[in-house]
């Protein structure tokens, strides 16, 4: 039985967001029905498209569900569809994106009356605030989000890659409200509301680079093409043969990379010790580089930097993903069938090893229901004392424990999510080797001045965990690891595959000491992967994705979108696998592995490309910023320095409102305009008269503007302008903390919410080994006298060790 099959969620409007969440619990066996129009949901038309016109963007998000059409004229319309929400566990609702002819359903009324309900309504901005009534796409909505603005060219315009990344994010973001929902209620409580912004969603990959612009000041700028602030070199390089994904973000790694290529005047050159001054000589350095790189193969840099453990990593095209057997056996690629058509497509990234999700499937048509087995009435899943229930105060975790060895930026966001969301998460570092986003450069008075304590960054991916050191190197130190986890329900680690099981803490040893534990392995590539000793960062997930083939212009090189999105992307899937393998151990008691590859995750923003190509065999289209249906759709240069707007015109209604504002009213009239396939063929022309238009107003001049007429438009931000954002501000998304060594500042909320305010974040990031005591006395009955021995050995405490400290410490551990 697959774990989610006794859950039946309705899915409502359309939403690219509200479809990938319905399409999560479709993965693992949820009846899922999508309520569609006559003509079939609007995504139905999204481009790409398969030589016999199935949108391959629709099949993507739709996989194994059923159609249920509703004609919104029909007299019976919303007594048909209040019944079918009636009868589900969990409804899904994209009207406020688009509503997509659905009947005017009572919302309120239904919930009221069934409050064991699980109910999440998207909306690209939520319901309050400057943005609120917005018009948006994916693109515009990732300019407002800071993610376009520091891509491309020095000169601009910035770039940006195709739809749907916000829908996947903001996608993962609704199932994981949901799903913890689904948790709470297992454990006695009621149903809940959920509302969810996608610009909120799209700020997940953005806090890093916001939260660096915080410690660092308004410094960031575009420096051109695979390059980002603030590590370099960070990019894709051409080798003999393909194309290479280099990140060299440590100083050890700098010296063994420039080691690898022969390069010692720069691995010596003191100025290029550190990321900062490394940028400051990023094109001396890429003279050099780069005709290095081009006299080996991609392959045989991979292999070289595999021996050295440096993150280099093979570009691949699509045709390398589908040919690759090892994503068709872990089900990173799976079967799709389109009406009469068949391919592939991106299969569940949540690797559940003991109930894993479905292998591949089909694309209902407009109408078509697929059976499912083990079909069973609402009331069988929720029980009927439920249905008066309430306990509006509670966090849907609360009463969850996690014991958290990960690091950086993916785990911890895995593990703060669960812990915003009411789980106990104890965050475990050792004072020898604590989290590495305390600082990778470690400048003079790192210690003495314990500016590990004051990173920005740590500090935002570890609130509302508890914090404490255990060497897991010396006996004493792994046996109380042991312990923690024999009273823990989920545990998760982000290092390189062997690191746990070398330690005494394989899933092996772990299931035999606790049935009903959860434990993930986040690595790269995956635990059986060919590539499992592959080291990685974010960037190395997306040059290993096969994103950066699908973005740009035609011809052009492959081209990163982030310097580090495979992190957030990563952080996110692994929060959504754990809660459905805690659903699982909720009803059964068994506990699981799961072996997470991050770079598969990834694979979800290439899905339509992978479906086409595996069909018609043809490289595919890419548009640098212009878009398969929007005509116009691009990124425009306005009055000032760097100062840039992204407009798009989503039907003829939208195009005509848009050619009047910019003074061609005799566009406006043209009918023969009216279709997207006509702008096109004048679309050069189009382009230049709104940016003659843009370019006599600054950015928020002319997106207020064309926003009054409900044209498309978002300003390009930098990541640092969020902390600023008129529209978080009026939302409360931004949460004020304060933390020792740090004093007060800002927290970015969760951009799911109960209410109109966010859950308030309960405690900041623990200082190293803050709750040793706490832990050790009141969770495991250590006294103090054995606390204090455990201080003496080095096996805890408060204060990191520095390099000339550590030898001593090891020698006593001896």
């Amino acid at each position: 039985m697959e774990v989610l099959s006794d859950l039946r969620v309705v899915e409502i409007g359309s939403s690219a967001a509200t479809s990938y969440c319905a399409r999560l619990f479709a993965d693992f066996g949820a009846d899922v029905r999508k309520i569609e129009p006559p003509e079939g949901d609007p995504l139905r038309q999204s481009a790409p498209l398969t030589p016999g016109g199935q949108s391959t963007w629709f099949a993507f998000l739709n996989l194994n569900k059923s159609s249920v059409v509703i004609d919104h004229t029909d007299p019976n319309a919303i007594t048909r569809l209040t019944a079918l929400i009636e009868d589900c566990d969990i409804l899904v609702d994209g009207r406020d994106v688009d509503v997509a002819d659905c009947p005017a359903v009572d919302i309120r009324a239904i919930l009221q009356r069934r409050s064991g309900l699980i109910y999440l309504g998207a909306s690209w901005f939520g319901d309050q605030g400057p943005y609120a009534r917005f018009a948006a796409t994916d693109s515009t909505v990732r300019a407002l989000a800071g993610l376009i603005k520091l891509v491309g060219p020095p000169e601009g315009p910035p770039s940006h890659a195709p739809d749907f990344q916000a829908g996947i994010l903001a996608g993962l973001w609704g199932f994981i409200a949901a799903a913890s929902s689904t948790v709470a209620r297992m454990q006695g409580g009621a149903g809940r509301s959920w509302s969810l912004s996608i610009f909120e969603a799209m700020l997940a990959p953005t806090e890093y680079l916001m939260f660096d612009a915080f410690e660092r000041g308004d410094v960031m700028h575009r420096i051109g093409i695979n390059r980002f602030w603030p590590n370099f070199p960070v990019g894709i390089y051409e080798t003999k043969n393909g194309w290479l994904g280099v990140s060299a973000v440590t100083p050890k790694q700098w010296r063994e990379f420039c080691e690898l290529l022969g390069l010692s005047e720069l691995r010596d050159h003191p100025e290029l010790v550190s990321n900062e001054g490394r940028l400051q000589n990023m094109d001396h350095i890429d003279r050099q580089l780069i005709p290095r790189l081009k006299t080996r193969t991609a392959q045989e840099w991979f292999a070289e930097g595999l021996k050295r453990k440096l993150p280099l990593v093979p570009v691949p095209q699509l045709s390398d993903l589908l040919q690759d057997a090892e994503k068709v056996a872990s089900g990173a690629i799976v079967r799709v069938r389109l009406g009469q058509e068949e391919g592939r497509t991106v299969g569940s990234m949540q690797r559940l090893t003991l109930t894993p999700p479905r292998p591949g499937g089909q694309v209902p048509s407009v109408g078509e229901q697929q059976l499912r087995g083990g079909v069973r009435t609402a009331e069988q899943s929720i029980p009927r004392s439920l249905r008066g229930c309430t306990d509006g105060h509670q966090l849907p975790l609360q009463g969850i424990r996690v014991v958290d060895f990960s690091m950086g930026w993916a785990g911890p966001l895995c593990t703060r999510t669960l812990a915003d969301l009411g789980a106990d998460v104890i965050k475990v570092e050792a004072i020898q080797y604590p989290d590495w986003w305390r600082g990778v450069d470690r400048p003079p008075g790192y210690f003495e001045d314990r500016m590990y304590e004051k990173a920005p960054c740590f500090c935002m991916m570890n609130r509302n965990k508890r914090g404490m050191t255990l060497d897991l190197k010396r006996p004493e130190g792994l046996a109380l690891a042991k312990r923690l986890l024999a009273k823990a329900d989920i545990t998760v680690g982000n290092y390189s595959v062997d690191v746990l099981p070398k330690l005494g803490l394989g899933y092996d040893v772990l299931r035999a000491l606790n049935p009903r534990l959860v434990m993930m392995s986040m690595s790269a590539f995956g635990s059986y992967s060919v590539h499992r000793d592959c080291r990685a960062y974010g960037s190395t997930l997306e040059q290993g994705s096969g994103l950066p083939s699908v973005v740009g212009s035609a011809g052009g090189l492959p081209i990163m979108s982030h310097i580090a999105f495979g992190d957030p992307v990563g952080g996110l899937n692994g929060c959504a696998a754990v809660l459905v393998a805690l659903i699982h151990a909720r009803k059964t008691g068994k506990g699981q592995f799961i072996d997470l590859a991050q770079v598969e995750c990834m694979m979800p923003f290439v899905a339509p490309w992978i479906t086409v190509h595996s069909i018609d065999g043809m490289p595919p289209p890419r548009y640098g910023n212009r878009h398969p249906q929007h005509v116009p759709h691009g990124c425009f240069r306005c009055a000032g320095e760097d100062n840039w707007i992204i407009v798009a015109a989503t039907d003829a209604g939208m195009w005509q409102r848009l050619a009047t504002i910019i003074g061609r009213p005799d566009w406006a009239k043209d009918r023969s305009l009216n279709s997207p396939e006509a702008r096109r063929a004048i679309e050069d022309d189009i382009e230049t008269g709104i940016e003659a238009w843009t370019l006599a107003r600054n950015a928020d001049q002319a997106m207020l503007e064309l926003q009054t007429v409900r044209v498309a438009a978002g300003a390009a931000r930098l990541p640092i302008d969020m902390l600023k954002d008129p529209h978080l501000s009026s939302r409360a998304f931004l949460q004020e903390v304060h933390r020792a060594f740090v004093g007060l500042h800002p927290q970015p909320s969760m951009p799911i919410r109960e209410n109109a305010t966010p859950y308030p974040i309960r405690t900041a990031a623990p200082t190293l080994g803050q709750h040793n005591v706490e832990i050790l006395s009141g969770l495991l009955g250590l006294s103090d006298t054995e606390i204090e021995q455990l201080a003496t050995d080095h096996i805890i405490g408060t204060s990191m060790l520095s390099e000339v400290e550590l030898p001593h410490a090891e020698h006593t551990a001896n």
